[in-house]
């Protein structure tokens, strides 16, 4: 199996990381994406407001030492959460499920929230996978498809020691 860790998000990567954003059938899949995929200018914008966000961890995933993502924790309403979005030329051999597992341990708070649009079944897994539940079911616009799509809220609680 592949090695895969987290390291801080550095400005080298920031071009691998708007061309990964960018992909549209992963766009598709996210759902709740960037109005405009291509907006150079709104990533910047975006990347900056994350980066200066003391409440926002923001990672690189690497597999063998190479990019093959981010995974972040931000807080929305006084709630942890956590997100990833895995380059497509790693997707399929556990580099999500691994990278969570990694972010998780790196995040003391309890509970976690993540969100997955219903029809990403692939992200559904991954959650489920490192112990996160169903709690609720939303429907909002999603930019990335164009269109309102029902979103899955997970948690995962503290374990009971």
């Amino acid at each position: 199996m592949a090695h895969i860790e987290l390291r801080e998000l550095d400005d080298d990567d920031l071009d691998a990381v708007f061309e990964m954003m960018r992909d549209p059938d992963a766009v598709a899949m996210a759902a709740f994406t960037a109005a405009d995929p291509d907006d150079r200018g709104a990533f910047d914008a975006w990347i900056a407001r994350q980066r200066g966000a003391a409440e926002v961890s923001s990672y690189v995933v690497t597999e063998n030492g190479g990019f093959a993502g981010t995974a972040a924790v931000f807080s929305v309403d006084g709630d942890r959460e956590v997100t990833y979005w895995i380059a497509r030329h790693a997707w399929g051999r556990g580099v999500a499920t691994e990278a969570l597992r990694i972010l998780v341990s790196r995040e003391p708070e309890r509970p976690l929230f993540a969100r997955v649009a219903t029809h990403n079944a692939a992200s559904r897994a991954v959650l489920e996978k490192v112990g996160f539940t169903e709690v609720s079911r939303d429907v909002d616009f999603a930019p990335g498809v164009g269109r309102e799509v029902e979103e899955i809220v997970m948690v995962l609680v503290p374990t009971l020691e």
